[in-house]
């Protein structure tokens, strides 16, 4: 029986004996948790001999350990081997045997790291075994499968911008999943994926931030406030958001509220809905010999609207893919404004309804006859519209499913303005409580 220990080497003098690729592992482990590492060795291997390390070029001998806390035996001799375990015995110094894993009194086990965590695996001496088991350990800190949420809060806590892709809970990224795991607060948007919410821990609190029209939800201002305030408390705050935060989702306003209050934050990239909506429906939004651009428009204003910014004449004219999102409620004036500045009207257009997920649906038209067709589908959002000749693709990449009838979704209105400020009294009415 063993007795597992963690060492804290920083600024203290480590003798590595060997020069080989072994010592260069050993070294650079022991450099990374700060350690002095003295190499003594009569050849070194190029790559250990240019850390930031001391090398004596030369064999080992005694009195090599003066001064030294820890020693790691790594040539290519037994018998020095044994020498330096010998001397390191005789000076209480902890010796770690590369060849010998019997004969020695300390071992180096595999370590999985994940942040602050540390964890370190031995397997009855079978090395294969441990990096094994060290390996499926790092995947289940990386991805939050394990239960990494800190009870000790410092006295600032932090915010990450999470983006949960478009839908299906299986594109969120493992970073967005590590961060969901130790959240103290999730603060989702209605197209956060909310299935990556069912297993969050007990005592975490989930906000819904709305972000539905007509409806009371959280003005971006409170959302930003709400942010701040939970992460001044000391709490570890998720913001997820569907696709990616920095498209259509508000996430650089959010960003700028954290660095002016001096909040440390990460933004997480997601998987954009502008793209992975149609690569799930069989339509990849550029084709060699079709088209070599996109664009990501959002369309949830007329573009005779006075607020509307957005080139349609270029839009129009460019041979390339255009890709719309939020534009159901203005499907009719979108592709009416395409068609008057260029944009011919038999152009395929493919409306694709709750993209990556089961519900997923998806018409395909024109340019001229799509917001008609929509209509008399009751076509609702979330839905992705895709412009242009790589819609044609579908069929040939055998993506075409019956169309199901889905129940009415409501418009997403992420770049709207809010159409209702609530108070104190919604606002409580917008936290779901503890999980």
């Amino acid at each position: 029986m063993t007795y597992p220990l963690m060492l804290d080497v920083t600024g203290r003098r480590v003798v590595v004996a060997g020069g080989g690729r072994v010592a260069l592992r050993r070294a650079e482990a022991l450099l990374a948790a700060g350690a002095l590492v003295h190499v003594i060795a009569p050849q070194v291997d190029p790559a250990l001999a240019g850390l930031e390390v001391t090398v004596s070029r030369r064999e080992y001998r005694d009195g090599d350990l003066a001064g030294a806390w820890l020693v790691h035996a790594a040539t290519s001799d037994p018998a020095v081997n044994a020498r330096v375990a010998a001397e390191a015995q005789r000076l209480r110094i902890w010796c770690v045997r590369a060849d010998d894993a019997a004969a020695s009194a300390a071992w180096t086990p595999a370590v999985a790291r994940d942040g602050e965590i540390t964890v370190a695996v031995t397997a009855g001496g079978d090395p294969e075994r441990a990096k094994r088991l060290r390996a499926a350990i790092a995947f289940a800190l990386a991805e939050g499968a394990l239960p990494v949420r800190p009870r000790r809060r410092g006295t600032l806590g932090r915010v990450a911008l999470v983006g949960g892709g478009p839908g299906d809970p299986g594109l969120l990224t493992v970073r967005g999943r590590r961060l969901l795991a130790e959240a103290d607060v999730v603060v989702a948007d209605r197209l956060a994926p909310r299935g990556a919410l069912t297993g969050l821990g007990p005592g975490v609190e989930v906000i819904d931030a709305g972000k539905a029209p007509h409806a009371p939800q959280l003005t971006q201002e409170q959302i930003n406030a709400l942010l701040m305030e939970r992460a001044r408390a000391g709490q570890r705050v998720v913001r997820l958001k569907g696709g990616d935060p920095f498209v259509f989702g508000r996430g650089g306003e959010e960003a700028l509220a954290c660095a002016a209050a001096g909040i440390p934050f990460e933004v997480v990239p997601g998987v954009t809905s502008a793209v992975a909506v149609p690569a799930c429906a069989g339509i990849p939004v550029t084709h060699r010999g079709i088209t070599q651009d996109f664009a990501v428009v959002s369309a949830h204003l007329d573009p005779s609207h006075p607020g509307a910014t957005v080139d349609w004449e270029a839009l129009a004219a460019g041979p390339g893919t255009l890709v719309l999102l939020m534009a159901v409620a203005r499907l009719p004036e979108v592709t009416r404004e395409l068609v008057k500045r260029g944009r011919d009207a038999s152009t395929p257009v493919a409306v694709i309804c709750d993209g990556t997920t089961e519900r997923q649906r998806v018409l395909v038209s024109t340019l001229g006859q799509v917001a008609e067709e929509a209509a008399a589908s009751s076509v609702r959002p979330p839905a992705v519209v895709v412009i242009g000749e790589v819609v044609r693709l579908r069929e040939a990449l055998g993506r075409e499913e019956p169309a199901r009838e889905e129940p009415a979704r409501e418009e997403p209105a992420r770049e709207e303005p809010a159409r209702e400020e609530p108070g104190p009294e919604a606002l409580a009415r917008h936290t779901l409580g503890a999980a």
